[in-house]
C-alpha cells in the first residue's frame, strides 16, 4: 500500500483571523500549528487546524491571502469542495449550528450519502459529510458546544472539477492509485486506501461550462489535497510510479519541516501532495502537548522573523 489515507487538504483563504474563529469556534477544529507560507517571499500564515494531537488524516490548512490581496478564481479543472466527516444523522445539528452562526448551509445527498454543503467565509465550497465507515473518535470540544454525537471526525475527501472526466479517471486509477467506488450522474468517486477500514474518497464531477479555475496560490480557491504515503520510501516509490507514467508536472521532494512533500498536477488541474509525517512531527518546536499555541518559524526564517512579523495581518491569535 502506498497511501494511507489523507494526510491534509489545503486552503488559501482570506483574512486570518476570520479563518481561524471559523475554524476553531464554528466547526470546533482545534488550533495544531500557527507558521507562515515557506515558498516564495510573501509573508502570510500558514495556519493548521484538526484534532487535538493533529492526528493524520484530521488536518485542514490555511494561507489566508487578505493582507498580500492576491484571490483567485473558483471554477472548473480544479479542486471544488473540502470535505470532512460527521456521524451518521449528524446533519440536521450543523445545518442548525452554521445557520446560526451566519453561515448558509443546506442538506443535500450524493452517491446515497447525506451531506451538509455550506461556505468557507471566504466563498471556498465544503461539505460535512455523513460517513458511515469511519471508525475514527469525534473532534470533541464541550467548550465550543459540539459533543460526541455531532462533532467533526476529520477528513472525508475532496471535489474535483473537471472538464475532462476521462483522463482524471485514468490519473485518478492508474497514477495514484485509487479505486473507483461509483459512476453515474453524480460523477464519479474513488476511493482512497486506509490500514484502518475508514472509507475516504475523491470525488469528480464534470463542469465543461464554467471557466479555467485559478491554480496558483490565491485567496478564495483550494490549493491541494495532500494523501498520506505513511514514509519515504512509499512516497519515492509513488513518486517514481507518477513519473514514470508520463506525468511529470511533479516536483522534488520539499521540506515542510513537520513532513515531507512532493506535489503532482493531475491532467483535470487539481494538485495532488504525497505527503509523510517526520518523526518529530508537530512537537519539532512545541511541546508535544501545547501545539499549535504559538507562532512559530522554521529554522531556515530565522533570519527574516522580523521581516516576516512585520508584514503578516494582525490577528488575535498570533500570541496567544
Amino acid at each position: 500500500m502506498k497511501v494511507n489515507g489523507y494526510h491534509h487538504l489545503t486552503m488559501s483563504t482570506d483574512g486570518a483571523q476570520e479563518d481561524f474563529d471559523f475554524f476553531t469556534k464554528d466547526l470546533g477544529l482545534y488550533s495544531v500549528k500557527r507558521t507562515v507560507l515557506f515558498d516564495g517571499v510573501l509573508p502570510v500564515y500558514h495556519l493548521y487546524y484538526g484534532s487535538k494531537n493533529g492526528d493524520e488524516s484530521t488536518i485542514i490548512t490555511t494561507f489566508p491571502f487578505r493582507k498580500p490581496g492576491v484571490y483567485g478564481r473558483r471554477g472548473t479543472n480544479q479542486s471544488k469542495f473540502v470535505q470532512q466527516a460527521i456521524p451518521v444523522g449528524a446533519s440536521d445539528f450543523w445545518v442548525n449550528r452554521l445557520g446560526e452562526r451566519g453561515h448558509k448551509a443546506v442538506k443535500t445527498n450524493r452517491f446515497g450519502i447525506d451531506r451538509v454543503e455550506f461556505s468557507h467565509p471566504s466563498g471556498i465550497e465544503m461539505q460535512l459529510v455523513e460517513n458511515p465507515e469511519d471508525p475514527r473518535d469525534p473532534i470533541v470540544n464541550e467548550e465550543m458546544g459540539i459533543g460526541k454525537e455531532h462533532a467533526i471526525k476529520g477528513i472525508y475527501g475532496g471535489v474535483i472539477a473537471v472538464t475532462d472526466r476521462n483522463a482524471m479517471d485514468d490519473f485518478m486509477t492508474i497514477a495514484l492509485p485509487l479505486t473507483k467506488m461509483a459512476d453515474d450522474e453524480n460523477g464519479m468517486a474513488y476511493k482512497v486506501p486506509t490500514n484502518n477500514g475508514m472509507s475516504s474518497v475523491v470525488e469528480v464531477t464534470e463542469i465543461k461550462d464554467q471557466p479555467q479555475g485559478t491554480w496558483t496560490l490565491s485567496g478564495g480557491t483550494i490549493h491541494h489535497f495532500a494523501l498520506n504515503t505513511g514514509d519515504e520510501d512509499s512516497q519515492l516509490k509513488l513518486r517514481a510510479h507518477i513519473e514514470g507514467l508520463g506525468f511529470t508536472d511533479i516536483s522534488e521532494q520539499k521540506d515542510r519541516n513537520y513532513f515531507k512533500s512532493c506535489y503532482v498536477r493531475s491532467p483535470g488541474g487539481a494538485l495532488f501532495e504525497l505527503a509523510w509525517t517526520t518523526a518529530e512531527g508537530w512537537a519539532k518546536d512545541e511541546p508535544a502537548d501545547a501545539i499549535g499555541q504559538t507562532l512559530v518559524f522554521p529554522p531556515w526564517f530565522e533570519d527574516r522573523r522580523e521581516e516576516l512579523m512585520e508584514g503578516l495581518e494582525p490577528a488575535a491569535f498570533q500570541d496567544a
